[in-house]
């Protein structure tokens, strides 16, 4: 594993196991212990130093979240409960009844609902733009416009956005760039290092990776992350310590995991690019995807997600799902099964089958999250579901 562009020490790989770790000494467990308390002792006639688990600073959440700003080269992270409790809190740190937030309308269907029902309802209002079209978020910026969210790659289509321009126009305005990099991780893209203000990932998938934990990362300036610590103790969305304790198991093997994921997506993509009942594979490592070029040039590494649009459309989708044997039907992404899943019936379930298809999603897609299994048995499964 490479080092993260403009940073010195330690390499990804080398940082997910040791990073923050403090010096060993003989008779130390290798093994972080768990700290399963909620509360811990305190200073009499003070009210420094108090550790209390819904303050997101007892022992296995302070080493957790320093390790995590590490690998973003951010100057702190929080995590928290959930990646949509990650999201809510990090724009609610930002944003206030009356201001403007500018989202990308490629987004995760969670996200698209918290801004359009939840925010406008705080009166914040959000106006979705396609990242796509040149000049697009200049266009739609307001005086009142405080903060632009992205999704990069989004979910499911795996579109890759580049941060470059946007990040300028930020930058100008005064505006706070905010980035869920989830379909990423920090090994094969790190948004700050292109401009981004905050990083935001649903930390249940790639940095725990075994379909085990529930939560979400925050990370940013260290003055910011105080204010997300502010909305993430008032609205309830602090982990337990066994929820870190895991996150920060799975954490230690992110880079072989998302390595090995990155190959075998490759290689489905190629696979499915050649089958006639597929009529279209969305992956940016593909040459003929639309984003191949960007995606070259600031991914480290292409990911281990990939879209399907089989050509039977929804029927053909729901006959290949049920043949499948190894491949496992269900939500989520980013651990050491491989997965599959309709967005139709899952992230995007609660937008028309009009306003899917807008955004790149007709009924036939299947959203492929490529675990650690064996390649040629991957390929098996999926060969004997498309007959």
């Amino acid at each position: 594993m490479s080092r993260a562009k403009n940073r010195k020490g330690p390499a990804l790989a080398t940082l997910t196991i040791h990073g923050a770790r403090d010096a060993h000494r003989p008779g130390d467990p290798v093994v972080e212990p768990l700290v399963q308390s909620v509360n811990h002792l305190q200073a009499l006639g003070t009210g420094d130093g108090l550790k209390y688990t819904r303050y997101g600073n007892t022992p296995n959440a302070e080493r957790l979240q320093k390790r995590l700003a590490l690998l973003e080269g951010a100057e702190a992270s929080l995590v928290l409960s959930s990646g949509m409790g990650a999201t809510a809190c990090a724009l609610l740190a930002l944003l206030r009844p009356g201001d403007h937030l500018l989202s990308s309308q490629y987004i995760y269907g969670g996200t698209h609902r918290l801004f359009l029902e939840e925010f406008a309802a705080m009166g914040i209002e959000v106006t979705l733009v396609d990242p796509f079209e040149p000049r697009s978020f200049r266009k739609r910026m307001r005086k009142e416009t405080r903060a632009v969210f992205v999704e990069s790659p989004v979910n499911p289509t795996c579109r890759v956005i580049d941060l470059r321009p946007i990040s300028y126009l930020t930058k100008t305005e005064g505006l706070a760039l905010v980035v869920d990099s989830t379909f990423a991780s920090p090994v094969n893209f790190r948004p700050i290092e292109h401009g981004a203000d905050v990083v935001i990932h649903s930390a249940t998938k790639y940095l725990n990776g075994h379909h085990d934990v529930l939560a979400g990362v925050v990370a940013g300036t260290q003055a910011y992350i105080d204010e997300v610590l502010q909305k993430e103790m008032l609205w309830g969305q602090t982990p337990d310590p066994f929820a870190l304790w895991l996150l920060e198991r799975g954490l230690k093997t992110l880079a072989v995991r998302v390595e090995r994921a990155n190959a075998t997506a490759m290689a489905i993509a190629e696979w499915a690019s050649a089958r006639k009942e597929i009529k279209r594979v969305h992956y940016p490592g593909l040459a003929t995807h639309e984003d191949h070029a960007v995606a070259s040039e600031i991914l480290d590494g292409f990911g281990g997600m990939l879209g399907l649009e089989l050509a039977g459309g929804g029927k053909a989708a729901e006959r290949f799902l049920r043949r499948l044997r190894l491949v496992t039907h269900a939500p989520s992404l980013g651990g050491v099964d491989t997965l599959v899943s309709e967005p139709r019936y899952t992230s995007h379930a609660k937008m028309t089958s009009a306003e899917r298809a807008r955004i790149g999603i007709p009924d036939g897609f299947l959203r492929i999250s490529t675990g650690l299994e064996d390649l040629d048995d991957l390929l098996a499964d999926l060969e004997q579901a498309l007959k």
